[in-house]
Order: structure tokens, then C-alpha cells, then sequence
């Protein structure tokens, strides 16, 4: 048997009184007393996805073996090991990866209670504060051997921060805006005034709420938000932002009678983690748009920053790079192909462009969406161009939110054809069913992609290629079952922003670029590739992604779903969801929940019967509970979720509630 270090289990209890941290007692620092310098935990299993971030973000994720299923992570760190839910993950496989050292939260006491005897566990105690959570993560790098990366990562959080406080210290206190985040809706739920979060809001230039009680969450009542009155509000989730805009018992406050009820990336807005500078300076943009998109409000004039050089061996390429650059205080950057000899080029933004010298994909990160809009679309351009040192009427640009640090060179070639696919893209905040979802505003570029290839394409050939890229991008979308933003049980079709830009080129010329040509094939081999590949770096989206993953895309919760004393079952809600969760881990269980997921795509096209599926659902059902399990209790109320996905999803409740009350009897 494998020997394992003796197991400590370091427990803090943290004492919190007012706005600023007192010196906590640290649980990493004593854990570093077990491990020497030279020889750092190898096998982590971590249960806490802040933590987990930053693991990866300081270079430790190759220790990492285990994580919960509200991970993801970068696709270069491969598939590890989910051992289950955050709340109750599973003690057996959490066993099965021998982990030396395993990092929880203050909800895992079965956890620390089971490996007391067999590894180091460090039971994280909550964050107070911004500084806290830069302390963790220093002492996080410290104990995997990587500090130098995490006091590199710590600075660059700090330098965002620094850059907010100098935007907002001029804004007066007069104007200073009062804001709140509202956590849920049946009751009202705030951060209590001991959380990072309301530190986030300070760091933004705003006013937090003190409500004059403390927690990770606290009951709020209408009336108490009335009185404080915010300004401006923030939630994750768009249906969230939602529900507080059409809570009746709001309407009198400022930030619902001027609609600023903002909404971000829970992942953001939950988790004191390596996206904290970046999420300050967000809210912050947010909050003072008006004042950050004077120029006067600027701390450093637009101007460029280094460069990287992208390989793009065409004859009539001069040079290609990302260029980095400064504008309007945020790091920008920008995709730049310059040619030897003017182009013409055909814009799904632009249209036909003829003395093109210079064609480039931007990226606007996300404090600098909403900075923009009251220039237009030609305000960007110059804006942008201006900043490049391009001229405007040369220069054909895309823009987009998708960064530019995944940006994928996608080649593909036939003998003495090549083609080139220069793809961004990003999936996970505006992506659409065409023909099933509104169109009710229009903001420049998701997945954006460049076609150049080695030939002199017509203009029939350029118009051609548009609608081989098109359908190659949304068969990509199709493989990679990628949903409907706005609404999740149906597939997407794109994002409802994309656009595509065809170089004409120099070389043969070049008629047809439909399905049937050759140049037509390639095309939409190299879009199919990039764009695929372009989701996996910029949302770590895969084929490989978990059922988890695919049910959280369709933003099915079972947790959300279940009453808290679920009938005909012996289980608590929480231990039902641990026990579903437990099963959906096994290949057969996962299989027929996917298989639930296509065929109930299938059917709301009329392309299948669901009766078929009913059996499979009570033959899962009974091999789960190991028996026949009638009466069939329905878990679901009609219209909650999709027929198909309802079933599957009773099966494996039932399933469980039969298996546990079979052992009981």
C-alpha cells in the first residue's frame, strides 16, 4: 500500500468585526510546515473552486487531481477527476486518487472527519476582503512551490485596482453612487457587510449597505432596500437581473426606476479569486460609465504596448501580430494583418471595402463595452484605428469580447490550395437559436473570423465563401451541443453578433467557394476547427465536458428543482442531490442523461417519439433502485423543464429514493 503522509486538519475560526480585516490565523502557512520547500504536495484534491483558479492560475494545476463539478478549467490541464457536488462530494473518490492534500471549505466535515488519518486537509476559512484574498493566494502558490508566479498574478491584481482608485478618486462624494448586490429573490438575499463582496463594491468607488448583520448571505427585507436606496444594483444571471427589475416590491428605488440593474458572470460576482481586479474594474465601468467614458477621467492617454508577432505565410501578408494597447485606461488588443498591396474585402460589418491596407479583429474587454456605444460603430473605428496608428480609411475592422489571447490560426490545404481561418469566439453570453429568439439590440462580434487564403478570390467567390463559413461555424456549434443564451433547452445557431471578413488575395484566380469546389471544402474545414477550438480556449467548452457542464448550460439545477423534503424519498433534498450527483458520475448514468439531452432536442423538432424514451427511463429507474419502482412519483411540475429532460431526471430521483427505501425495508 502506498504510504501516505500523516493527515493534519488545521480549522480556523475567523472573527470579523467592521469594514477592515483584523489579522486572521492562517491554515496555509501552517500546512507549509508539512511539506518541505523542495518537496510539494503532488496529488491535491480541491473542493473549494476559488482555490482551485488559482491552483491552475499560478502554474500548480498539474497537482491538481481532483475538483468539483463546479470547476472548469483551461483545456490544456487535461480531465481531471471529479470527485461530486461542492456540498457533498463523494468520499470514495476522493480516496480512490490518494491525494496528499486536500483543501476544503468549513461544509466539509465528513471530509476532514473520513482523512484525518491519511493526508493533510486545510479547511479554508471564508474571505473577508480583497487584501484576504490576495493573502490565500500567496500562501497557495508558497505551498505548491509556485510563489514567485502567485506574487506575479497578486501584483497584476493589485495594478488593476490601483488604476480604479485613480479613475474614480476624482468623482466627487456627491457622486458617488450607493450599490448592492442581490443575491436571490424568494427571500431577498445580500452579502452581509463582512463580505468580500461589498470590499468589491468599495474597490469599485461605491457605496456598500450595511445592514448591521454579517455572513455570506443575509435575509434582507423590501423595506430595508428601500431605505438604503441603491443606485445601481448587480446580480449573475440574466434572469436575475430580471426578476429584481419586475419585483413590485422595488420599483421605488433608484436603480429600478432608471433600469440599472446590472448583471455578470457568476463565476465573477461569487468568488474571491484570480478575476478579482478584473471584475472591480467592471462593476466599476458599470457603475460610472458616464464619468469613465470622458475622456478627461482617463489616466493615460490611447496609445500602443508590445506585440506579438502571428505566422501567416502569404505573399501578400507584410506582417501579422496581436498588438496590445491602451485605450480609454483598459489593455485592448488587437489582431492586425497588413498587406503589401491594397485588398478588397467583403465585411459582414462593412460590406464590400476596395484599398484596404490593413485588416484586424479588436478586442474590447469588458469594462470597455459599455464605454463606447455613443460614438457608434464608426466612433470605435477611429477610436481604435487612432490607437494603432492605422489609417482609418485603410483599415477594415471586426470587434468583439472575445479575448484575442485564444485567438486560433485554423489552416487547412490541398495540394497548392491553402486557407486560413483567423477565429475568436465566445459562446457564453449572447449565443442564439436563430428563429426562436428576439433580436433586440445590435452589438459588433462574438465569434469573429478572417478568411485569407493563397488564391485571388472573385467577388461571387467572396460572397460564396460567407455562407460556407456560416454554415461550417454552426455545425460547430451543433457538435458542441452549445445552447441558446436566452433559451438554454434549445440549441444555438451563433451568437447573434458573429461576423466574417473574406480577403480577396493575390495568387490563381478563384470562381467558387460553395460545398461542391474544393476551396469551398477547405473553408469550411478551417472555420469548423478554429471555431471549435477558439470556444475551448476562450469558454473551455468541449465535446469531453462533463454532464454536469451541459446540464448547467441549460440552467437546470436539481437543488433549485427539488423541495426541501422531496416525497416518497428517505433523503433530504441536499443528500438526494449528492446521491443523483454520485450517480450521474457513473459512464451509464451520464450516458442516458446525455442521451435524454439529444433525444429531447429531437423531440421538440417532432423528430421523435417519446414513448420510446419513457422505457428507457423506467429501466434506468429500476436499475438504479434495483427494482421495479412503482408508483412513479412525478418530481416535476409540467412546463418546468423539457418532457424528455423531466423524465430522465425522474428516473434518476426515483431511482435513488428506490434504492434507499429498498435497503430500509
Amino acid at each position: 500500500m502506498r504510504k501516505r503522509p500523516a493527515c493534519i486538519i488545521v480549522v480556523l475560526v475567523l472573527l470579523w468585526a467592521g469594514a477592515t480585516a483584523p489579522a486572521w490565523a492562517n491554515p496555509l502557512r501552517d500546512a507549509q510546515e508539512r511539506f518541505p520547500v523542495n518537496h510539494p504536495p503532488q496529488r491535491v484534491v480541491s473542493l473549494v473552486p476559488a482555490a482551485t483558479e488559482m491552483l491552475v492560475a499560478v502554474g500548480a494545476g498539474d497537482a491538481v487531481v481532483g475538483i468539483t463539478s463546479h470547476d472548469t478549467l483551461p483545456v490544456d490541464q487535461g480531465k481531471k477527476e471529479t470527485v461530486g457536488g461542492f456540498v457533498a462530494p463523494s468520499l470514495e473518490r476522493i480516496a480512490a486518487l490518494h491525494p496528499d492534500l486536500i483543501l476544503v471549505s468549513s461544509l466539509h466535515g465528513t471530509v476532514k472527519k473520513r482523512f484525518q488519518d491519511q493526508c493533510t486537509v486545510v479547511e479554508l476559512p471564508s474571505v473577508h476582503s480583497v487584501e484576504q484574498a490576495l493573502e490565500r493566494l500567496h500562501d497557495l502558490g508558497t505551498l505548491l512551490g509556485r510563489g514567485q508566479e502567485a506574487d506575479g498574478l497578486a501584483g497584476g491584481i493589485r495594478a488593476e485596482l490601483a488604476l480604479i482608485r485613480a479613475k474614480v478618486e476624482p468623482i466627487p462624494a456627491t457622486k458617488r453612487q450607493r450599490v448592492m448586490r442581490l443575491m436571490g429573490q424568494t427571500p431577498l438575499r445580500t452579502p452581509g457587510d463582512d463580505s468580500f463582496q461589498n470590499d468589491f463594491i468599495r474597490s469599485a468607488g461605491g457605496i456598500p449597505p450595511r445592514f448591521g448583520k454579517n455572513g455570506e448571505s443575509i435575509v434582507v427585507s423590501p423595506a430595508e432596500i428601500v431605505r438604503f436606496n441603491p443606485q445601481a444594483i448587480y446580480v449573475c444571471g440574466d434572469a436575475a437581473a430580471e426578476a429584481v427589475l419586475a419585483n413590485p416590491a422595488l420599483q421605488k428605488i433608484e436603480a429600478v426606476k432608471h433600469k440599472r440593474v446590472f448583471s455578470f458572470p457568476c463565476e465573477f460576482t461569487c468568488r474571491a479569486g484570480v478575476n478579482m481586479g478584473g471584475f472591480v474594474s467592471w462593476l466599476a465601468a458599470r457603475v460610472y460609465e458616464q464619468e469613465f467614458s470622458d475622456p478627461a477621467h482617463q489616466a493615460y492617454s490611447d496609445h500602443m504596448l508590445e506585440a506579438r508577432p502571428v505566422a501567416l505565410p502569404l505573399p501578400y501578408v507584410r506582417q501579422a501580430l496581436v498588438q496590445k494597447s491602451r485605450i480609454r485606461d483598459f489593455i485592448n488588443k488587437t489582431l492586425v494583418v497588413d498587406f503589401t498591396t491594397p485588398q478588397r474585402v467583403l465585411s459582414t460589418l462593412e460590406g464590400m471595402r476596395e484599398g484596404v491596407m490593413s485588416v484586424g479583429n479588436h478586442y474590447y474587454p469588458p469594462p470597455s463595452w459599455g464605454l463606447g456605444h455613443t460614438s457608434g460603430l464608426d466612433g470605435l473605428r477611429r477610436t481604435v484605428t487612432a490607437a494603432l496608428a492605422r489609417p482609418a480609411a485603410q483599415t477594415s475592422l471586426l470587434f468583439t469580447g472575445a479575448d484575442m489571447d485564444h485567438l486560433v490560426v485554423a489552416e487547412k490545404s490541398f495540394r497548392d490550395l491553402t486557407v486560413y481561418a483567423l477565429v475568436t469566439a465566445g459562446v457564453k453570453t449572447n449565443a442564439m437559436r436563430m428563429a426562436k429568439d428576439s433580436g433586440n439590440f445590435y452589438e459588433p462580434g462574438t465569434i469573429n473570423i478572417v478568411l485569407l487564403t493563397n488564391t485571388r478570390l472573385s467577388e461571387q467567390a467572396m460572397s460564396r465563401a460567407i455562407i460556407t463559413a456560416t454554415e461550417a461555424k454552426s455545425a460547430a456549434l451543433t457538435d458542441l451541443d452549445i445552447r441558446s443564451t436566452y433559451s438554454p433547452h434549445y440549441a444555438a445557431t451563433g451568437t447573434g453578433t458573429d461576423n466574417l471578413l473574406v480577403v480577396q488575395g493575390e495568387g490563381p484566380g478563384i470562381n467558387g467557394a460553395g460545398g461542391h469546389t474544393k476551396m469551398g471544402e477547405l473553408i469550411a474545414a478551417a472555420v469548423y476547427d478554429g471555431v471549435r477550438r477558439a470556444i475551448a480556449g476562450q469558454n473551455r467548452i468541449t465535446a469531453e465536458r462533463s454532464i454536469f457542464a451541459r446540464l448547467e448550460e441549460r440552467r437546470i439545477h436539481l437543488a433549485s428543482l427539488l423541495p426541501l423534503e422531496p416525497e416518497e424519498c428517505s433523503l433530504d433534498r441536499r443528500q438526494l442531490v449528492a446521491a443523483v450527483e454520485d450517480a450521474l458520475m457513473q459512464p451509464e448514468y451520464a450516458g442516458f442523461m446525455a442521451g435524454s439531452l439529444a433525444m429531447s432536442d429531437a423531440a421538440q423538432a417532432g423528430l421523435a417519439d417519446p414513448q420510446g424514451h419513457e422505457s428507457w427511463a423506467k429501466a434506468v429507474a429500476a436499475r438504479l433502485a434495483g427494482r421495479t419502482v412503482a408508483p412513479w412519483p412525478q418530481r416535476f411540475p409540467e412546463g418546468q423543464l423539457p418532457p424528455l429532460v423531466a423524465k430522465a431526471l425522474e428516473a434518476l430521483v426515483n431511482g435513488v429514493c428506490g434504492r434507499e427505501k429498498g435497503s430500509t425495508d
